[in-house]
């Protein structure tokens, strides 16, 4: 089942049962951006059809590499923590970025547990965004319709996501930015860190403690 709250669509980008809206006349760009969801989307259906009769770590390991390929995670987290990111030491970044690799995984993988025949549905028109391509898609589950938009950056000829708009404009990288530096505000890295850390266990039900 997708647990489809506002808040947890800000915190994830989602799909499954993949319905292809391209015109015949799409460019080859429209479908090189097309490419990683297709991943997404079937790795989040192979987790989905696993379900919570299969260990949370080994649903995890089986999205991780997913999302690692089609996120940007690096460049998320950097917008998300803002000017501090490039002052904090080599050492305390790759902890950060471990730490919120684990983060974004455990929160898809808590979300999408159940498959109940949800159909995900990529919109013609591609638009762009500065040097970015927004990729419209719809989530249809039951009597839910809900609009989730993929950012799509394009780093030496490979795209990959670096944020998700929910209903086309509320941007998840703008809500973690907030919630980011409120800790970042009153402690150090190590903070975040350990925010991250309780989230982790909090959404894996204590499999994944560190």
């Amino acid at each position: 089942m997708i647990r489809l709250t506002r808040r947890a669509l800000l915190l994830t980008a989602s799909a499954v049962a993949v319905t292809r809206t391209f015109p015949a006349g799409a460019q080859a760009t429209d479908a090189a951006m097309e490419a990683p969801l297709l991943q997404l989307y079937a790795g989040l259906e192979a987790v989905m059809k696993a379900g919570r009769g299969t260990p949370f770590s080994q649903r995890f390991d089986t999205l991780a590499p997913v999302v690692d390929k089609v996120f940007d995670l690096e460049t998320i987290l950097k917008v998300s923590v803002g000017m501090r990111w490039d002052t904090m030491p080599p050492d305390v970044r790759e902890r950060l970025l471990k730490a919120f690799r684990r983060f974004t995984v455990a929160t898809y993988v808590a979300n999408f547990d159940k498959y109940d025949g949800e159909r995900f549905q990529v919109l013609p028109g591609a638009r762009d965004s500065g040097s970015d391509r927004i990729v419209g898609t719809e989530i249809v589950g039951g009597n839910q319709r809900l609009r989730l938009d993929y950012v799509m950056h394009n780093g030496n000829g490979v795209w990959r996501v670096v944020d998700v708009l929910l209903d086309g404009a509320i941007s998840r990288v703008a809500v973690q930015r907030s919630d980011f530096r409120k800790i970042l505000a009153s402690g150090e890295a190590d903070a975040l860190i350990a925010s991250l850390k309780r989230k982790i266990a909090d959404l894996s039900d204590g499999a994944l403690s560190s």
